[in-house]
């Protein structure tokens, strides 16, 4: 008999089928392990890199690793910022010699330089100082890129980076000279999760529309009766707005004070309804077929019925292959024909 998920490197072995539940409680216990060996009870520590932005997988990431890391340190971090908010003075005041924390994604490399850039300065400033990078998956396009941060990181001297799948734990032990642990990605540990809504259609078709979409045969499959062809990097205009006026509401109420606690406030309400935003998105439909990797994680935390088909580097059917190969709600597809057959195999 096939063993159960959660082998000492954590990715799903064996063909047994496996429920959603067994896997998010294997991978949840394995990101609290992970979290562990570099995060103390009681310390103070930043979390950078908040996306605001509307991709819905960003914020189930930022969620997740909120509860993650105030599960393992009993505290929310002292310290937190976006890109372009980052200041250093700040953060040295909140957290001391703590460690630097930034939010996973699958933005390390050179497709998403904005968040390379801000990885790449931390290491610079802050040399010898305890810098942690949270599940990621790895891309650069120009290698020559990628051995100038492998040099970075040596010189730092106190990186430790996470990776999420096979390909990018590789790629970092070949190309960077890291031994990076695979850990599942920080959106699991939001645990199990209900249906926002009733199914209104047969199949919600969440499907790319930026840089890392493929050439899939996006009209075939928007053919399909009773479907919603959709994607979640859209949302309403006053989202931010109604945001920042609720946060604002949440931080008197909590009797909040300093900054940091009320830019967390501000993030974490940002973050819940884009996370809302998305997951009722999918509970629209009975079934579902993605090539986006948190339209595939939040399904299994929905434990719906789901169709996957890669995007552009590989990053979904590798996630797949280290954690979810076995979910027995899932299917992995090559083109828009077998997404169309594997969808109907898994509802019949």
């Amino acid at each position: 008999m096939s063993e159960a998920p959660g082998s000492q490197d954590g990715a799903a072995v064996g063909t047994v089928p496996c429920s959603s539940v067994i896997l998010i409680d294997g991978q949840r216990k394995l990101l609290r392990e992970a979290i562990t060996k570099i995060l103390a009870p009681g310390q103070d520590y930043a979390l950078v890199d908040f996306p605001n932005f509307s991709n819905v997988g960003d914020s189930a990431i930022w969620l997740g690793a909120r509860a993650l890391l105030e599960d393992v340190a009993g505290r929310p971090p002292a310290y937190v910022a976006t890109i372009k908010g980052f200041d250093e003075a700040a953060l040295n005041a909140a957290v001391g010699a703590g460690p630097i924390l930034i939010n996973g994604g699958g933005n390390f490399g050179d497709l998403w330089p904005a968040h390379q850039d801000l990885r790449e300065d931390l290491l610079r400033r802050f040399p010898g100082r305890p810098i942690v990078q949270l599940p990621q998956s790895i891309k650069f396009q120009d290698l020559s890129r990628a051995r100038q941060f492998a040099e970075l990181s040596r010189q730092h001297g106190n990186f430790t980076l996470m990776v999420r799948d096979e390909a990018s734990r590789e790629f970092a032990r070949e190309t960077l000279g890291i031994e990076a642990p695979l850990v599942p990605d920080c959106a699991v540990y939001l645990g199990p999760q209900q249906r926002r809504a009733s199914p209104q259609v047969g199949t919600v078709l969440l499907l790319r529309t930026d840089s890392e979409r493929t050439g899939v045969e996006r009209g075939s499959l928007g053919a399909l009766e009773n479907s919603q062809l959709v994607d979640w990097i859209e949302e309403p205009s006053g989202l931010f707005r109604n945001a920042k006026r609720q946060a604002r509401v949440e931080a008197l109420l909590r009797a909040q004070f300093s900054r940091s606690a009320r830019r967390l406030t501000l993030f974490d309400r940002l973050a819940r309804q884009r996370l809302e935003r998305g997951l009722t998105m999918l509970s629209q439909g009975e079934a579902v077929i993605t090539d986006r990797l948190h339209g595939h994680i939040l399904s299994l935390l929905l434990d719906m019925p789901h169709v996957t088909l890669d995007n552009s580097y590989g990053k979904v059917s590798g996630y797949v292959a280290a954690w979810n190969r076995n979910y027995e709600h899932h299917r992995l597809a090559v083109s828009a024909e077998t997404a169309l057959a594997a969808r109907g195999e898994l509802i019949r």
